[in-house]
């Protein structure tokens, strides 16, 4: 991964002290609640319900061992033990001291990390596909492509305050795990017919009170072209983006009012000034970063699918954790392995310092001590020998995070909700719970198949609900809290948005309709088919009248195998349990 030069350290310490010096400020009476504001945005502080929140940046998902042990420090000195991972990769700490605020900073300076443009109206923290380097199914490693565009991103002077906040998303694999059609722009990179990198632009996709799915604006632009481009479109948001409504400042808005075409039109003429400008990316620059993710020295390994086949054979528990949490690797006698955070009981993307530092240290026992965070809330090791993968499973399940359940039904994505945020209508921490503990059976869930749920506490769609399979907002109707339910959304290749079935639910009423949600699945699907693929072909009408009616809802039934989930709950008194009991009890 990208390692500091002297420029960089100095450049990110020399913001601590300035920030610092802001907050000494601020406290002493010298800088008013609005000039410390944007002050604080700029450096990932947020003042939520009950105490302030600092998000903090990790490019595109991706740490080492290092900073990882740096994080889970700072959440035992000066938060409560836990920090959060959230759907655009970065980690949030929810109960910071304002004036300790700079002394965090100072600390993340030093395993070069911080917190600049984690907020505000600037570019965001670029985010990928967190099996980018590594999957089977990559065409182009998307890494160096981030690290450029983060430098170029970060403080440029002409985007440092745009009208809204903005999203850059890329992918490089067949397969967009980056969810690149609901950013601001989606960048898809694949090889053109010449053996080189080309990009194709999706712009004015996002999620928030207007959801929208981006339109592809330029296919096969060619590498040294990158930069320039991302400049014509941000140019032509600056000018005619909108200002004077922040809920219609978003590109999505400006897209669709002036139409894809007729915005294709002003970038592209807007580009003819630039493409042949100082922003050209010259391709020594993209060999010096592309130096920085070169391959680790991975072992010649053989496959080691028949030991793997005989264990998977002896322990079920095992088998389940290998079918969905790990991933084919680009290299003979390797695997990806996806640590689920979604503990029945835990909130969901919640991880404790203890589990930091065994996260940690597995990624320099089992790997090249690097770790990455999903857009679902979850830690991946990414390069796991397949001989140790028992071992790792094992160790996992102590902590906690072995739970065999990513991409299944309790493999929930969920924002910290009414707990913690200041602008949640309703709690998603409860309803998360609430859901798991209903369907907290393996055999169930292996049977539904692949089934994204994600819960938001409003409109902003911090928890993605709009493209979730299944997805829920919290509404507030009359100063009490309700749920909204909508179906057939999805982030993936094929992007849509979910359709609303009707009328809120109130808490209490969540888990039996997403049951008779499934029901009606179960029901009506094909040989075969998915969840998604059975409401995209029989629609949203049956689901609708199912969850209306006064049937009651069949319950799950089942003999309930000691499987992971069993393992997991019986491991309910262990260290990391009574950390997560006392950091909320606290």
């Amino acid at each position: 991964m990208y390692q500091y030069t002297a420029f960089d350290q100095r450049f990110v310490e020399e913001r601590v002290q300035q920030y610092r010096d802001q907050t000494r400020r601020f406290l002493g009476g010298e800088l008013s609640d609005e000039a410390f504001q944007q002050l604080r945005l700029r450096n990932g502080l947020y003042i939520q319900r009950l105490a302030p929140m600092l998000r903090i940046a990790v490019p595109y998902g991706t740490l080492t061992a290092t900073q990882l042990r740096a994080l889970a420090a700072i959440a035992r000195d000066f938060d409560k033990g836990y920090g959060h991972l959230s759907t655009r990769q970065n980690m949030q700490i929810n109960w910071p001291e304002l004036e300790a605020v700079p002394d965090i900073l100072a600390r993340l300076a030093e395993v070069q990390m911080h917190c600049i443009q984690t907020s505000g109206s600037c570019i965001r923290n670029v985010t990928t596909d967190q099996f980018a380097g590594v999957a089977a199914d990559e065409t182009v490693d998307a890494r160096p492509y981030c690290e450029i565009i983060r430098q170029w991103s970060t403080y440029h002077p002409e985007f440092d305050w745009l009208p809204r906040k903005f999203k850059i998303a890329v992918n490089g694999a067949r397969t967009d795990r980056a969810a690149t059609h609901v950013h601001d722009i989606g960048i898809q990179i694949r090889l053109g017919e010449d053996g080189t990198p080309r990009f194709d632009f999706l712009v004015g996709g996002g999620l928030g009170r207007t959801p929208v799915v981006g339109k592809l604006i330029r296919e096969g632009l060619a590498e040294k072209d990158l930069l320039t481009y991302l400049e014509a479109i941000l140019r032509v948001y600056n000018r005619y983006g909108r200002r004077d409504n922040k809920y219609k400042a978003r590109i999505k808005i400006l897209v669709r009012a002036l139409t894809p075409e007729k915005f294709r039109e002003l970038v592209d003429a807007e580009w003819e000034n630039l493409r042949d400008g100082p922003t050209q990316l010259p391709g020594s620059e993209v060999i010096r970063i592309r130096d920085h993710f070169k391959a680790p020295p991975y072992e010649k390994l053989p496959d080691e699918g028949a030991l793997l086949a005989s264990q998977r054979l002896r322990n079920p528990a095992f088998n389940a954790w290998m079918q969905h949490n790990v991933s084919p690797h680009i290299r003979p006698g390797y695997a990806i392995v996806t640590l689920s955070t979604k503990a029945t009981g835990v909130p969901p993307g919640d991880v404790t310092d203890e589990q930091m530092d065994a996260v940690a240290a597995w990624s320099e026992r089992f790997g090249f001590g690097e770790i990455r965070i999903s857009h679902e809330q979850n830690l991946v090791l990414p390069d796991v020998p397949q001989r140790e993968l028992t071992t790792l499973f094992d160790l996992a399940c102590n902590e906690m995070l072995g739970q065999a359940n990513a991409g299944l039904l309790t493999d929930v994505v969920c924002c910290p909700g009414g707990d913690f945020c200041a602008l949640a209508n309703a709690k998603s921490i409860p309803i998360a719970e609430a859901i798991q503990r209903r369907f907290d059976d393996y055999d169930y869930l292996h049977d539904l198949g692949p089934i994204d749920l994600n819960i938001s506490g409003c409109m902003n769609a911090c928890g993605h609900h709009h493209v979730g399979h299944i997805g829920i907002l919290g509404v507030d109707k009359r100063g009490e809290e309700f749920y909204q339910v909508s179906i057939g959304g999805n982030q993936a290749d094929d992007a849509s948005l979910g359709q609303i079935l009707g009328p809120a639910f109130s808490r209490a009423e969540i888990p039996s309709v997403i049951e008779r949600i499934l029901d009606v699945f179960v029901e009506r699907r094909d040989d075969g088919e998915i969840f998604l693929q059975t409401v995209r072909r029989i629609g949203v009408e049956p689901f609708k009248q199912r969850v209306y009616s006064d049937a009651p809802a069949v319950r799950v039934r089942s003999s309930r195998p000691k499987t992971v989930a069993t393992r997991i709950r019986s491991a309910g008194t262990s260290p990391v349990s009574r950390a997560r009991k006392t950091a909320r009890a606290g």
